[in-house]
């Protein structure tokens, strides 16, 4: 007989996909017995946006409620050694005419307690800004689609079709994935008609792979999170990178170039810091599209501090928050893909705070902040989001 019961669907899928640090959604899970089950849940990230002139008339300031995100999850096991899951997305990237889509649709072969290998939709080996998605960073649904660009224009939200081994050794405190993937949306969202297939172009795979250490306590699995709210001490340093020959479509015939990007990212947590965690990041990527995009090609620097306060106000604990991102790219690109290498800055401050009732599941953020881009001068903003999961 079925047996239905409430439980952490991130502890579900933490068991079918190894991601051990999203022990988050509360979820239904059916259970058929020892190691078989299906898991259910859903997300949404909603936000009331405020930014100077622009509204309709182009002077005044914007109110806008948005929602920014809306995901259901479902996971299964077989037995110990196969799981799988399927997540979807409102996709669009914050467009009025966003769809469904999935974002991960997978299957992953327990071969040994240390080595997975993952076939399907899902992450591929990159950031930990795009491992851990707007869910699990720093709060709020925050995107660092500034710096971390492939976790924002590539793939399907950072995902690709594909497979990867990933392996973990020395008790979890190091990591290791590599695989190959599609690699045809690496510009999905850059406006700029960039492409990385076209017609009478090669079919090239991408690869990619990322490798990390953990000093201090480890994190067990695959997908991660940019903040444990105070429940593990971390300190940890990631290398990624990805490839792809031939991986850069000009709209102009003929132009074709090989795409690459490295990243360094680092994450400092540390518990009983006075009354409460401090928590530190910090990620440096490089781009480089063969200079035929020179608006997706350079150097992107983000940064981020907050502190959560042990004791609770109310509901939640506050938790104040500041975050900054930097790409300088090489140039500007236009939608008929043109080059001009010009100063071509993109900027974003944010100062504010988190009130987190439940971490990942339960989060509201106020920021204040300032996005200065080539294009435009600079504009401050006001947002106020809702993070659920359920």
């Amino acid at each position: 007989m079925m047996n239905l019961k409430k439980c952490a669907l991130h502890t579900a899928v933490a068991m079918a996909c190894g991601l051990g640090a999203q022990l988050a959604n509360a979820g239904a899970t059916i259970s058929f017995g020892e190691d078989k089950y299906i898991s259910a849940g859903f997300g949404f990230i909603t936000s009331y946006n405020s930014v100077e002139d622009a509204a309709a008339n182009g002077s005044d300031r914007s109110n806008d409620f948005t929602l920014d995100s809306a995901r259901l999850y479902l996971s299964g096991s077989f037995n110990k050694y196969i799981k799988g899951m399927l997540n979807t997305e409102k996709s669009g990237g914050g467009s009025a005419n966003s769809n469904f889509e999935v974002i991960d649709a997978n299957v992953q072969f327990q071969l040994t307690p240390e080595v997975a290998i993952w076939a399907g939709r899902f992450l591929s080996p990159s950031d930990r800004a795009n491992m851990a998605g707007p869910y699990y960073s720093m709060g709020g649904g925050y995107w660092a689609n500034i710096a971390s660009r492939y976790g924002w224009n590539g793939g399907v939200i950072g995902r690709d079709d594909g497979v990867a081994v990933v392996t973990s050794f020395m008790e979890d405190h190091v990591a290791v994935s590599f695989g190959a993937f599609e690699g045809d949306n690496i510009f999905r969202f850059s406006g700029v008609g960039a492409q990385s297939e076209a017609n009478g172009t090669k079919d090239k795979l991408m690869y990619a792979g990322r490798v990390q250490i953990d000093f201090w306590d480890a994190e067990p699995g695959y997908y991660g999170t940019g903040n444990y709210f105070g429940a593990k001490d971390i300190l940890a340093i990631g290398i990624a990178g990805r490839m792809k020959k031939d991986g850069v479509v000009s709209t102009i015939p003929g132009v074709v170039g090989d795409y690459k990007s490295y990243s360094v990212d680092f994450l400092l947590e540390k518990k009983d810091v006075g009354p409460g965690t401090f928590s530190a990041e910090a990620a440096y990527y490089y781009y480089d599209t063969d200079d035929v995009f020179l608006g997706e090609q350079g150097k992107a620097y983000s940064a981020g501090l907050g502190y959560l306060f042990n004791d609770p106000v109310g509901w939640g604990k506050i938790m104040p928050i500041v975050r900054y991102q930097k790409f300088d790219a090489d140039g500007l690109t236009t939608a008929a893909s043109v080059n001009t290498r010009t100063s071509a800055d993109t900027k974003r401050f944010e100062i504010g705070a988190n009130y987190v009732i439940a971490p990942y599941n339960s989060v509201i953020t106020a920021t204040y902040g300032k996005t200065d881009t080539p294009a435009a001068s600079s504009d401050n903003f006001f947002r106020l989001a809702l993070q659920m999961q359920f």
